[in-house]
């Protein structure tokens, strides 16, 4: 804590012209000087030994005649009163108390203070000052890497030794999305090593998003399995749907026709011909007990 002193009040002094006898002692006041307490008068000797506190630094008595200060129930001589590290006087000035040291406010801060990482200069305490990562800043001095502008109580993005408001960083660092070219900030998806919005990665074809979503490509262009089956992929001979080879599909060829594997059945009994021996009959397959009995 930090305070400034004041002297204790001193008691009222008299001197006697009539008979008047100390409290304590009884000797006559008579020409003297005496101290005038709620229970009587007293000599100086008699007041220093029953009344005067005992310096906390010195642990000498307090006389009548001194200034006394006074900071949580301890009291000092005004010349006791003083800085534990550089001594000076801390009378007339703000001091801080350490732990039982009593410091004035410069040995304090070269103590206990941080200091700026920027400037170089002690943080006063009371002052607003901003902490990351074990160091620390004064509010001013604590800017951002390319505008220049103080931080404050925005998020930054720290870069080495660099600190960046979110913007600047965002301009200077972050990816750029292929199709729309803004900033990603976070989540996206990356097709042939470039960064897309999940939002701007969709099918060339319907504009459905791909992401998270099988798709394959045609000439660079990405394309749901939909449109992709539609617009490059082979038919299959007998269903006439796409055979696109996803989820693991798998088809036979022959000549200039396809078949799913699951479609390439003799035309009469149904049988799979799947790497089995069959016969062409014009549109048709034939497996060969079926064409034996043409």
């Amino acid at each position: 804590s930090t305070g400034l002193l004041a002297g204790e009040g001193a008691p009222q002094t008299g001197t006697m012209t009539e008979c008047f006898d100390c409290d304590n002692c009884k000797e006559s006041l008579y020409g003297r000087k005496y101290i005038q307490m709620d229970n009587g008068p007293y000599c100086i000797p008699c007041y220093d030994a029953h009344f005067a506190n005992t310096c906390d630094e010195c642990k000498e008595l307090i006389g009548h005649d001194c200034r006394e200060l006074y900071y949580e129930d301890r009291h000092y001589h005004e010349h006791c009163f003083r800085c534990f590290r550089c001594d000076r006087s801390l009378a007339d000035e703000p001091f801080t108390c350490q732990g039982e040291e009593l410091l004035c406010n410069d040995c304090y801060c070269s103590e206990f203070s941080s200091k700026c990482i920027a400037c170089e200069k002690t943080v006063m305490p009371g002052s607003r000052k901003l902490e990351y990562n074990g160091q620390t800043w004064h509010e001013h001095c604590f800017i951002c890497s390319s505008c220049q502008q103080p931080i404050g109580s925005r998020s930054f993005i720290p870069d080495n030794k660099d600190y960046y408001c979110v913007p600047c960083y965002e301009s200077k660092f972050a990816p750029r999305c292929t199709r729309c070219k803004k900033t990603l900030t976070k989540g996206g998806v990356t097709y042939r090593d470039e960064p897309w919005h999940k939002e701007c990665f969709v099918c060339t074809g319907c504009k459905t998003p791909l992401a998270g979503q099988q798709f394959t490509s045609q000439d660079d262009n990405p394309y749901c399995i939909k449109c992709f089956g539609n617009l490059y992929a082979k038919k299959c001979s007998a269903c006439t749907k796409p055979i696109t080879g996803f989820g693991g599909g798998k088809y036979v060829s022959f000549e200039d026709r396809h078949w799913h594997h699951n479609c390439f059945n003799c035309a009469r009994c149904n049988t799979s011909l799947v790497g089995k021996g069959f016969i062409p009959d014009n549109d048709e397959i034939l497996c060969r007990d079926c064409s034996s009995d043409l």
